[in-house]
C-alpha cells in the first residue's frame, strides 16, 4: 500500500468529531481498513505538512476511524479548516 490518499480516505464529519477536533487537537479521519499505525503518522505528515504526536485507531464496522493527535506546535483547527471540515 502506497501513502497519501491511498491510506487516508476522508475525514470523519460529525459533531462529535470536531468537538475532538477543537479540544484534543485531533483529527478523525477514515482511514483504509488495512493501514497501520505508521502508514497512517507519514501519511498524514505527508498530506498536511504536521507533525504526528500519536495515532490510536477505532475498526467501526467497514470503517477504519483514525484518531491523530497532532504535537502542540500544529493546530488540528487549521487542518480541519484546509480540508473543508468548518
Amino acid at each position: 500500500m502506497t501513502q497519501g490518499w491511498d491510506v487516508v480516505e476522508h475525514p470523519h464529519l460529525s459533531e462529535k468529531s470536531m468537538d475532538v477536533v477543537d479540544r484534543e487537537n485531533k483529527l478523525v479521519l477514515i482511514v483504509d481498513n488495512r493501514a497501520t499505525k505508521p502508514q497512517i503518522q507519514a501519511s498524514v505528515e505527508e498530506l498536511f505538512g504536521v507533525e504526528v504526536a500519536s495515532v490510536n485507531t477505532l475498526n467501526h464496522g467497514s470503517e477504519k476511524k483514525a484518531y491523530v493527535k497532532l504535537t502542540d506546535d500544529y493546530d488540528a483547527m487549521d487542518v480541519a479548516t484546509r480540508l473543508g471540515m468548518l
